[in-house]
């Protein structure tokens, strides 16, 4: 497995209204016309983050699985200082240069790419699964543990059972029933993915637990890679 250090770009936003006036310049080239690819095909990769703010520290990890068998086929870490402050609907851009850094490592193409966190399930229909997937063209979802700010019905009791994630009138995502009568996931698209397809795609991935086997995986290495990483305090 490959581990690399990740650097903060140059022009990075450092306040709140530059972050802001950087997801209203990108959130324009989300691709929400494309299906995305069929599930169980190719490769599929989980990103997931981890912090140490008493160190400054910043952990990611990106575990690419075959889309068929789910056995593993690549791993890669990143450690890195965190790049933005913690505001509410910004956090992207507190884990987008260190996640890139893990995706970067790989040594094979991603294929789609699972985030721990939301896409169009966002109060600016900006997150981190729209964010990275803007800024690398990759097909990208994003699936959540929590509805954030979004209301929803309890899906039926099935797996594969789902109801519509709502801001007010408008879907921006769906809570989905992985496993029979435990608690939904919540999916939404990130970028190049329909929300149908997002939702197999994560039905597939999670054969037996509640979460995919992306975030369950890329959220095991990155807190080992956060524990092992060699910053001071």
């Amino acid at each position: 497995m490959t581990t690399v250090t990740a650097q903060i770009p140059a022009d990075w936003p450092a306040t709140e209204e530059r972050a802001r006036a950087v997801q209203d310049g990108l959130r324009a080239r989300v691709v929400l016309d494309e299906p995305g690819p069929p599930p169980g095909t190719g490769t599929v990769t989980g990103v997931d983050v981890a912090y140490d703010d008493a160190r400054d520290v910043v952990a990611a990890a990106a575990v690419t699985l075959d889309a068929a068998t789910l056995a593993v086929v690549a791993e890669a870490t990143a450690v890195g200082r965190i790049s933005f402050p913690y505001v509410p609907g910004l956090l992207a851009f507190r884990e987008i240069p260190t996640v890139l850094a893990a995706l970067d490592a790989l040594p094979c193409p991603p294929g789609l790419v699972v985030c721990d966190g939301y896409g169009r399930a966002h109060p600016r229909r900006f997150g981190l699964a729209s964010h990275l997937g803007v800024l690398t063209g990759l097909a990208t979802i994003g699936v959540a543990k929590n509805p954030f700010t979004f209301a929803y019905d309890d899906p039926d009791a099935p797996r594969g059972s789902t109801s519509p994630l709502l801001d007010g009138a408008e879907e921006v995502g769906r809570a989905l029933r992985t496993r029979a009568a435990v608690k939904p996931v919540f999916v939404s698209v990130g970028h190049r993915v329909s929300l149908d397809n997002a939702c197999a795609h994560t039905l597939a991935l999670a054969p037996a637990f509640r979460l995919p086997e992306t975030t369950r995986r890329a959220d095991a290495l990155c807190r080992a890679a956060l524990r092992a990483a060699a910053y001071p305090a």
